[in-house]
């Protein structure tokens, strides 16, 4: 049985990351999906908790019906300050696994230093399907709702979590001054 990690910080769990998920199941007969900077939140670039992004993911692969939850683990890992060391600390974490999708062109670097198989998901959309651009979209009142997951958009509102992103972005703004 063949097993992939999918690596993301999910700010916010969006439609592309279900593309990429269908994607890796499509290559690897389970997925350990890596909540990458589980340590951030409450910053311009990481608005959400490790846990609320575990509850959009969760919750997004349950109701999928493509997605066999059963063959999913989700496991929240911090970043380190030495990035040689990250893939190691990744391996103490998690299960075996046979290769890496992502399209962070850093991580992927990381893991090839390693000779660890690296696959790049198709980008679908990436100009709307990014959780830079969904949260610039919530700051400035652009419709956004329609590129996450419905799950996705009960946690954010469950949180207040557009309320957030603005507020962060509006003191992390005037911290500049």
């Amino acid at each position: 049985m063949s097993r992939g990690l999918f690596i993301g910080r999910f700010q916010p769990f969006h439609l592309g990351h279900i593309a990429a998920i269908n994607f890796a199941f499509s290559n690897i007969d389970e997925l350990v999906i890596i909540v990458g900077s589980s340590q951030a939140s409450h910053e311009p670039e990481n608005p959400f908790t490790a846990g609320e992004r575990i509850s959009m993911i969760k919750e997004s692969l349950n109701a999928d019906p493509k997605i066999d939850c059963k063959k999913t683990l989700i496991i929240p890992i911090p970043d380190t300050n030495v990035h040689s060391m990250w893939t190691h600390n990744v391996d103490m974490l998690v299960p075996r696994y046979d290769a890496v999708f992502t399209n962070n062109e850093f991580t992927g670097f990381l893991f090839t230093q390693r000779n660890i198989t690296v696959m790049e998901p198709e980008l679908l959309h990436r100009n709307d399907l990014s959780g830079t651009e969904i949260r610039r979209r919530m700051i400035k009142n652009i419709k956004w709702t329609h590129l996450v997951t419905e799950q996705t958009l009960k946690v954010i509102k469950r949180i207040n979590g557009v309320e957030r992103v603005k507020k962060i972005s509006n003191l992390s703004n005037h911290q500049k001054i």
